[in-house]
């Protein structure tokens, strides 16, 4: 995915995810962030992700059309399992924060 992500303009809703991680296995963590990430790309109303990580922290912020879209991802099987995963093995402790964009600014030289 590009990074910045391309987004369509606003409103749309933003899930930001921010994890303390273990440090665990952590390229089995980054092969299955990569693969629900694919997954994630084919739902209807999912506008991109922007990540970064290292073996201490993690920080993910997914762009949604609408909260119909996000409740649908978290039905997700696939999904609901990583999260039952992560929180045996990778998180020590994370949070989840959901926000309506309401503005978007560029800048690109």
């Amino acid at each position: 995915m590009d990074f910045p992500v391309n987004t369509p303009k606003p409103p749309y809703i933003a899930v930001i995810f921010t994890a303390r991680l273990t440090g665990v296995e952590m390229d089995t963590y980054g092969a299955l962030a990569t693969e629900l990430l694919e997954k994630a790309a084919t739902l209807d109303g999912f506008l991109g992700e922007e990540a970064l990580r290292t073996d201490e922290r993690g920080l993910t912020v997914s762009y949604w059309r609408d909260e119909a879209s996000i409740k649908a991802w978290m039905k997700d099987a696939e999904h609901i399992a990583a999260r039952k995963i992560g929180k045996e093995k990778w998180y020590t402790c994370f949070t989840t924060r959901v926000a309506k964009v309401e503005r978007a600014y560029d800048f690109e030289k």
